[in-house]
């Protein structure tokens, strides 16, 4: 009888599982949302803190994406409620040396920055159709990887806002630089 009992709840439980709809869950109104480390994502995101980040850039990021693909970790990052903002950290493993960096990664017209890896440089991209400028800071890291960050602004940002910005990049990354995927 008990087998009877729990085969026929079992079936009641899988056939509810089945429905068209997925019943809603109510999260009581005092309970916060839970924070979720950017880290948790994987990838480039095992480098990065929405801590760390905000106290470098003043923005609030809270959603991560990571992909790999062959050696390249990238990271996004993005605030839930917009699109733009966002800050994408990609690491590759490499074996380039400075001047192979200089000849074939650095952009032309890119600012050197000091203090940051083996090499390193900044830039202001111009803005584009769908989006505002982007500040990139890319350098070659002392433990054999090319890293660099890319923030993303939306329409109608000013490039004097995105040129402070890419300061603030450059001291991320060199909060970053000495961090382990």
């Amino acid at each position: 009888m008990r087998a009877r009992t729990w085969l026929a709840a079992s079936a009641v439980l899988l056939a509810t599982g089945c429905a068209d709809e997925a019943p809603e869950v109510a999260v009581p109104a005092d309970r916060p949302p839970v924070a979720v480390a950017a880290a948790s994502s994987g990838g480039a995101c095992r480098l990065l803190d929405f801590a760390v980040i905000a106290e470098h850039t003043g923005a609030t990021f809270d959603v991560a994406a990571a992909t790999e693909r062959g050696d390249t970790h990238t990271c996004v990052l993005r605030a839930q409620a917009a699109v733009l903002p966002e800050l994408t950290l990609s690491v590759t493993d490499t074996s380039i040396d400075t001047s192979t960096f200089t000849l074939d990664v650095q952009p032309r017209g890119a600012a050197k920055v000091t203090k940051l890896g083996k090499i390193a440089y900044r830039r202001t991209l111009p803005k584009s159709a769908k989006a505002g400028p982007v500040a990139e800071v890319g350098w070659l890291a002392d433990e054999g990887r090319l890293a660099s960050l890319r923030w993303a602004t939306p329409k109608g940002t000013a490039t004097a806002e995105v040129e402070k910005t890419t300061g603030k990049l450059v001291a991320l990354a060199k909060v970053l630089d000495t961090r382990k995927l």
